[in-house]
């Protein structure tokens, strides 16, 4: 029995759903309403989707680029120079745990100057050019030795080629006034060396394509003055990120003075703090498409229940129950919700697929250090999201369902003749 009172509840909910009911006036009407309610949902469920997607994916590949240039954690001097005893310097942090990579790194500030322009950049000197950049370089190579001029290469940004007017082959004269405690700034010689622009890279994000200019490591200490055992810092990459601050802690406590280490999240603070605020977004973006899907579903369940009236009491007359109404007015919830959530997962992965093919939402460079909108799809979202969805649309059929439930069938068959 309870089963064909089951079946009857969901029999009555599809019919008032597709619309196949009588021919009266209105019906046409309520129909139109109850597209208009799964379109709403369908809205919401997809807008609500790529909301999550793209904050997720900016979020990620905002990371992504900080960490290629800035690594997990950082071994700097306290004392604003370089550390000298490289290679123990790099055999003690390997043979810590979580460690699986560290990179001498030599940075300072320099002058890059072509024969109509010139530009101050941050040099870096790395060992591991290839790693660092090769997920953004766009033309050229990294950091090879000129054939023809026997010159060390430089791999400079977009940015920076078209502000000196330089393209991959083109030399240029690089000048360091850094301070080695010869003298005053005013009175020491600039040291100089020429490059050939062997590669140009574009990672999208200013606070990398506006400052630094990559070199060999061994070039840069030259040019600036180092010896062949200084670094400025050291770049540390972890198995885990999560693993950054317990492994800062285990750097203070075992190598101490004159080191100073800091996870990638305290030396980008702010960048890490604006992308926790576009994150911080979503609540309130999920709790306005909730409250317009559930007040839709309210509204459209209430009409029906109007325009439905004498139909019920007609039922009602026949032998069903006020829980059976009550419940096939849940059930009409039900489908409506789940035909809005799969119309909407399909709307929102269909529309995810063609902004990571084709980047239909393009983003302002300067702004969001990217050209268009980052897509991350992942299915627990999907899931979530219909589930929270579905258990909404049903919350919101539960009142108009009792409206529906507590009509009286002798005064409605009444009025109805």
């Amino acid at each position: 029995m309870a089963s064909q009172q089951s079946y009857f509840q969901r029999f009555i909910a599809i019919r008032y759903l597709t619309g196949r009911t009588t021919g009266r006036r209105g019906s046409r009407f309520v129909r139109f309403v109850i597209y208009a309610a799964i379109a709403g949902v369908a809205v919401g469920v997809a807008t609500l989707l790529l909301a999550i997607s793209i904050t997720r994916g900016f979020s990620v590949e905002i990371e992504n680029k900080i960490i290629d240039f800035g690594s997990h954690v950082q071994v700097e001097s306290f004392l604003d120079a370089p550390l000298s005893e490289s290679d123990s310097y790099v055999q003690r942090l390997k043979a810590m745990p979580e460690v699986v990579e560290v990179s001498p790194v030599v940075l300072e500030l320099a002058l890059l100057r072509t024969a109509t322009d010139i530009d101050g950049i941050a040099l870096w000197g790395t060992p591991e050019g290839g790693r660092l950049l090769s997920r953004y370089l766009v033309e050229g190579s990294l950091l090879p030795q000129s054939e023809t001029e026997n010159r060390p290469g430089i791999v400079v940004s977009r940015n920076q080629s078209r502000l000196l007017g330089v393209d991959v082959g083109d030399l240029v004269t690089c000048f360091s006034m850094r301070n080695d405690g010869g003298g005053s700034m005013l009175t020491a010689r600039p040291r100089v060396k020429q490059f050939v622009v062997s590669g140009i890279y574009d990672t999208g994000f200013t606070e990398v394509d506006d400052r630094f200019a990559f070199v060999a490591i061994d070039d840069a200490r030259q040019l600036l003055g180092y010896r062949p055992d200084q670094s400025t810092r050291f770049d540390v990459r972890l198995t885990d990120v999560a693993h950054a601050d317990s492994v800062v802690a285990q750097i203070d406590g075992t190598i101490g003075f004159p080191t100073l280490s800091r996870t990638v999240y305290e030396v980008h603070r702010n960048i890490f703090a604006w992308v926790g605020l576009q994150e911080s977004m979503i609540p309130l973006v999920i709790a306005i498409i909730i409250l317009v899907a559930a007040f839709n579903i309210v509204g459209t369940l209430l009409m029906m229940v109007l325009e439905k009236t004498g139909e019920i009491g007609i039922l009602q007359s026949m032998g069903a129950t006020k829980r059976t109404v009550r419940q096939a007015f849940v059930w009409l919830g039900l489908l409506i919700g789940l035909a809005g959530i799969a119309i909407g997962e399909a709307l929102a992965f269909t529309a995810a697929y063609a902004q990571q093919r084709y980047g239909l939402i393009p983003l302002p460079r300067e702004t969001y250090f990217m050209d268009a909108a980052p897509i991350l799809l992942d299915g627990l979202d999907f899931v979530l999201v219909a589930v929270v969805a579905l258990v909404l649309c049903v919350a919101a059929a539960y009142a108009p369902a009792r409206v529906a439930s507590r009509i009286d069938p002798v005064r409605t068959i009444r009025f109805a003749a």
